[in-house]
């Protein structure tokens, strides 16, 4: 079952096994896994069961990764949704192609999962994490109203833990405006 969402200018769905080449060619490319991998070149086994734990997510909580397209497009222009966690809140996680940075993508699309978990869902939190040299993922995750609760040195790299407690209706507002 694919689990759609729809804004002015993306069409999101949720990911899947077919999707494996082209998540895992987006995933590798140098200037997306800097801060999502570390730097660390992903084999096409381990993105493999990425996607297959947020199939299983979506089956079992409504949520899990999501792809964005360009309204008439076929090719990925990133990602955006939510990872489960056992200790608690889900976790955001968000990218786009390098050649679409700066068109506001990552936020509209996580913005989409964001109402989604809260008003769909009901969630009550969403936590994220950046790496803290990553300040374009950093300015998403403020004006999607998310709260840095702290700091932390993880593997020798500084990482900002961020959350959003409560949909905030000003947030909804704003970011609708933009």
């Amino acid at each position: 079952m694919s689990h759609l969402l729809r804004t002015e200018r993306l069409n999101l769905r949720s990911c899947q096994i077919s999707d494996l080449v082209a998540i895992h060619q987006l995933w590798t490319e140098p200037d997306v896994r800097r801060f999502l991998f570390d730097d660390r070149q992903i084999s096409a086994e381990e993105a493999q069961s990425f996607i297959e734990a947020s199939v299983v997510s979506f089956a079992s909580h409504g949520y899990g990764i999501w792809l964005f397209f360009e309204h008439q497009n076929d090719q990925v222009a990133g990602f955006s949704g939510l990872l489960h966690s056992l200790q608690g809140s889900p976790s955001l996680i968000f990218g786009a192609r390098p050649q679409l940075w700066g068109r506001g993508y990552a936020k509209e699309a996580t913005f989409s999962v964001l109402c989604h978990a809260f008003d769909v869902l009901g969630l009550e939190k969403v936590d994220a994490d950046v790496d803290e040299p990553n300040q374009a993922s950093i300015r998403v995750l403020e004006a999607l109203g998310m709260s840095r609760i702290r700091r932390a040195i993880v593997n020798e790299r500084p990482l900002l833990y961020y959350e959003i407690q409560t949909w905030r209706r000003e947030v909804t507002e704003k970011l609708s405006a933009t």
